[in-house]
């Protein structure tokens, strides 16, 4: 179903009218759709300099989190570290060897989820599960 909106005017008054709307209109989007919009804001304040816009990074400086090895099933737990420690020395990123220094953002937990799921879902990156604010607890040093 619809929102149905109704517009008239009575005189220099303007009313508008909601129909029935469905109920998915009044229910808050799912929650990955959630954390991945709000992790679009937190890789805009502090990921997009480095990575840049497209998730490109910088050839030989920063890696690439497009189409990332980081960010698969077998290796994204690093990365999950790597953002909520910072990381510094010798890593491979699809094959290319980098050895830089990424800053302790000091972000928060679900933070940390909210930019993986982000970029998890971006440039070519596809996950299946959410990344959790509990999973990134789980990560240690």
């Amino acid at each position: 179903m619809k929102l149905l909106l109704s517009l008239f005017t009575a005189g220099a008054s303007v009313f508008l009218f909601f129909a029935k709307a469905e109920k998915e209109i009044y229910t808050s989007q799912d929650p990955l759709a959630q954390s991945i919009e709000r992790g679009a804001e937190v890789y805009q304040d502090f990921c997009i300099q480095c990575h840049l816009g497209k998730g490109e990074g910088v050839a030989e400086t920063f890696p690439p989190l497009a189409g990332s090895d980081w960010l698969t099933e077998d290796c994204y737990k690093e990365a999950i570290k790597a953002v909520k420690y910072g990381q510094q020395g010798p890593i491979i990123v699809n094959g290319v060897a980098y050895d830089g220094v990424m800053a302790n953002l000091e972000l928060y937990e679900d933070e940390v989820a909210d930019v993986m799921n982000y970029i998890m879902n971006n440039w070519g990156n596809t996950q299946k599960e959410m990344i959790t604010e509990e999973e990134v607890k789980a990560i240690s040093k």
